[in-house]
């Protein structure tokens, strides 16, 4: 496939992303889109079109999270949260709904928080619950087209995200909370990405897949 890599603020990580494909014998482009923003995602669509004439696959897994709680979080943290990890995802829907290609794929990313109702996650949890309830509604939307629409929930994944500002001890706390005891890999993610994205998943819409070691 060839990959269109989106980038709000960090063109050196994206460029290096797309100089991997490209090592790899792929194609690929970065692009400067922030999906938080009214016009990102037809900045991002256009981008692509451009490179390589058409959009088949969407996802949708720009995300930030603010720990706080509820009593605690400012109406700017809660605004940024919903812009980017709830705003970016409809942004996408609806631009992927009037210029995907017939029988292409979305996927957005919720997060098994949404099942675990911990503290400290009041608002990113609430903004990955929407993702999910838009993600089974596009699904009816858009099956008339042949487009799947499903959303991948990832338990904790060892990613710079995740792991910045935690002790050792805490991560291995949460290591502990699921059956395999240990943390998730991006490749355990990417997997069911690509799984959702490809050929054998054409009947699978309207699915959110808690990867997440059996911890929920």
């Amino acid at each position: 496939m060839a990959v269109v890599v989106n980038y709000a603020r960090n063109a050196a990580a994206a460029n290096a992303v797309v100089a991997l494909i490209v090592q790899a014998g792929g194609r690929a482009v970065a692009a400067l889109a922030d999906v938080a923003s009214p016009n990102g995602l037809r900045t991002l669509f256009d981008a692509a079109e451009e490179a390589f004439g058409g959009v088949d696959i969407l996802i949708n897994n720009a995300g930030i999270v603010h720990l706080g709680a509820m009593a605690e979080v400012d109406d700017a943290s809660f605004q940024t949260q919903i812009d980017t990890n709830l705003g970016g995802v409809f942004r996408g829907i609806r631009e992927g709904s009037m210029r995907l290609r017939d029988g292409g794929r979305i996927v957005n990313f919720s997060s098994s928080v949404v099942g675990l109702y911990q503290p400290h996650y009041g608002v990113y949890a609430a903004t990955k619950a929407a993702v999910e309830a838009m993600t089974h509604i596009a699904a009816k939307e858009l099956g008339t087209r042949g487009i799947t629409v499903n959303a991948v929930a990832p338990g904790p994944v060892a990613t710079d995200l995740f792991i910045n500002g935690k002790s050792e001890a805490q991560l291995h706390a949460i290591a502990g909370m699921n059956p395999f005891k240990r943390l998730g890999q991006p490749d355990d993610i990417a997997s069911v990405v690509s799984f959702l994205t490809g050929p054998d998943s054409g009947w699978i819409s309207g699915r959110v897949i808690r990867a997440n070691g059996g911890v929920v």
